[in-house]
C-alpha cells in the first residue's frame, strides 16, 4: 500500500485554526493527527472536546486520534462522538488494554496502541491481532521539535516481523522527527503513516512539505 501522511495540528497556528485545516484538506495528507495531552501521562497540555470538534467540522479527511493521557478509557466515547476515525492509546496508560482496544472499536472507531520509546514491541505480542494500527513514538512524547531516536529502526523492523506473521494488515505509524530527510528511509523500512507537526508547519510552504512527505526522495 502506498503510505499515508498525517499533518498533526498540534504544530498547527491556532490563531488561524481554520486556514490551516483547509490547507491539510487541500493537500496529499491523507488523515489529520490530534494529539491529545493532559498534562499528566505527558508533560504538556494540549486540547480537548471544543478544540477538536471544530477540526471536525471543517474537516474533509478522517481525524487520527492520539490520546496520551491517562486512563484513557474515560473518555473514549466522547471522543468518538467528537469525530475521531481512529483513536490510538498508549500502552503504558492501559493496564486492562484488550478491554480498551474492544471499547474503541464497539464506538466504531480503528483502534490503535501506541509505544513509548523505552517500551519493547513484544509487548504486543497478546494484542498485536485485535489492532488496526500501531504508533511507534521516536521521540519522547509531549513536546514538538524533538530529535528523532535512532533506535527507532530497530523497532519498526521488530514491528515488520511481528505484523507479517500475526497482522499483514496492521498500519505502522510513526511520529516524532519526522521529515523529507528520513520519510523515504522510514518508508522503505515498513512505515505505513507518517506523522509529522513542525516539518510540515515550519515549512515555507506548508502544502509543499507535504507532498515532500508523500513522495520522498530517496538518498
Amino acid at each position: 500500500m502506498n503510505h499515508l501522511v498525517a499533518p498533526s495540528i498540534l504544530a498547527a497556528d491556532f490563531a488561524n485554526l481554520q486556514r490551516d485545516i483547509e490547507m491539510i484538506n487541500r493537500s496529499e495528507a491523507d488523515w489529520f493527527h490530534v494529539d491529545v495531552m493532559d498534562g499528566l501521562f505527558v508533560p504538556n497540555i494540549s486540547f480537548g472536546f471544543p478544540v477538536m470538534k471544530a477540526v471536525a467540522k471543517y474537516a474533509t479527511k478522517p481525524l487520527d486520534v492520539h490520546l496520551m493521557i491517562v486512563d484513557p478509557n474515560r473518555y473514549l466515547k466522547e471522543f468518538a462522538e467528537a469525530g475521531a476515525h481512529g483513536i490510538t492509546v498508549h500502552i503504558e496508560a492501559c493496564p486492562h488494554l484488550h478491554r480498551t482496544v474492544q471499547s474503541i472499536k464497539e464506538l466504531g472507531c480503528k483502534a490503535g496502541v501506541a509505544l513509548n520509546p523505552h517500551t519493547p514491541v513484544s509487548s504486543l505480542v497478546d494484542i498485536i491481532t485485535d489492532l488496526d494500527m500501531v504508533l511507534i513514538m521516536s521521540v519522547n512524547p509531549g513536546f514538538g521539535g524533538q530529535k528523532f531516536i535512532p533506535n527507532t529502526y530497530k523497532k519498526i523492523k521488530d514491528l515488520t516481523m511481528l505484523a507479517a506473521e500475526a497482522n499483514p494488515n496492521l498500519i505502522i505509524e510513526i511520529d516524532g522527527g519526522v521529515d523529507q530527510n528520513n520519510a523515504a528511509q522510514l518508508v522503505e523500512a515498513g512505515v505505513t503513516a507518517l506523522v509529522a507537526g513542525s516539518s510540515v508547519f515550519a515549512a515555507p510552504d506548508h502544502e509543499k512539505a507535504i507532498m515532500g512527505l508523500k513522495n520522498p526522495l530517496k538518498s
